[in-house]
């Protein structure tokens, strides 16, 4: 592999393609480096960072303490929930403690969305059943699971399974905190040296920007990876997900970043962190 080779590590859905479109498109100047692009699902992320097996990687906001040592997060890149987030589905409509007790398919065990989950639920109050994310849908609705917590592009899709909102984490967390929920966000290997990891987080953070400039194209290449969804809705989601919050955290979401993680580790759900880094 050439020295300015990157493994670049991010999900198959519509608003990491469009993050990243900048980039897949040669559309921005890089500086020498050449990124590989690696399309694999969230919680396949978080593993393989633990593992420090590529040089930036999107990563749930849960599983950064558990990285911490290896990267640093890069302060673009964030997919944060402003007042809304991953949800609870189920069947049928329900109070929100009849979820206590109750199996619910996830799409992984350190995604944000179930570290959000056991703070609202507590950390034992339910049994998580591991479900790749895009088949958590059929899953609830075919009675494998009392209820689904879901990601993606699924909060925009679920009523098409006859199912219905129990609760929208981001929507709660909003209420409790006054602040979005920081669901995931890229990180970059810290062995790159201070340099590098600056001088390519710049070029990332070219490519969000490349995307929101030019979104029309950016959409079109963003509907490659959006299930059940048509230029629109995806244009909706893409929205949702990628804007000011992504191309810096800004000082709100990096308190909400120190929070979240604080809260989990009060709650004994991640160990706790300390300063955390972000990248300019």
């Amino acid at each position: 592999m050439p020295d300015k080779t990157l493994l670049l590590g991010h999900s198959p859905d519509p608003d990491d393609a469009f993050m990243f479109y900048g980039l897949a498109a040669d559309r921005i100047e890089t500086h020498g480096w050449c990124f590989e692009h690696v399309l694999q699902d969230i919680q396949t992320l978080n593993d393989r960072a633990t593992r420090g097996e590529l040089h930036i990687t999107a990563v749930s906001i849960h599983a950064y303490p558990y990285v911490a040592d290896r990267y640093a997060l890069t302060a673009c890149g964030s997919s944060m929930g402003d007042g809304y987030g991953p949800m609870v589905v189920a069947r049928a409509n329900q109070p929100v403690d009849a979820l206590k007790g109750k199996t619910i398919a996830v799409p992984g065990m350190t995604t944000t969305a179930i570290l959000a989950l056991k703070l609202l639920l507590g950390k034992e109050a339910f049994t998580p059943r591991v479900v790749p994310f895009d088949e958590i849908l059929n899953c609830v609705e075919q009675g494998g699971a009392d209820a689904g917590l879901i990601i993606h592009e699924g909060q925009l899709t679920y009523a098409n399974h006859g199912l219905t909102c129990i609760v929208d984490l981001g929507a709660w967390w909003k209420e409790q905190t006054g602040l979005p929920l920081p669901l995931g966000g890229n990180c970059i290997r810290r062995d790159l040296g201070s340099a590098n990891m600056t001088q390519i987080t710049a070029v990332l953070k070219e490519s969000i920007q490349y995307g929101l400039d030019h979104r029309d194209e950016a959409v079109q290449h963003a509907l490659r990876y959006a299930r059940d969804m048509g230029a629109p809705l995806a244009d909706r989601f893409v929205g949702m997900y990628v804007n000011d919050w992504t191309i810096d955290y800004g000082p709100t979401g990096r308190k909400a970043v120190e929070l979240l993680l604080a809260r989990g580790a009060e709650a004994g759900i991640v160990p706790a962190i300390g300063a955390i880094d972000f990248i300019d």
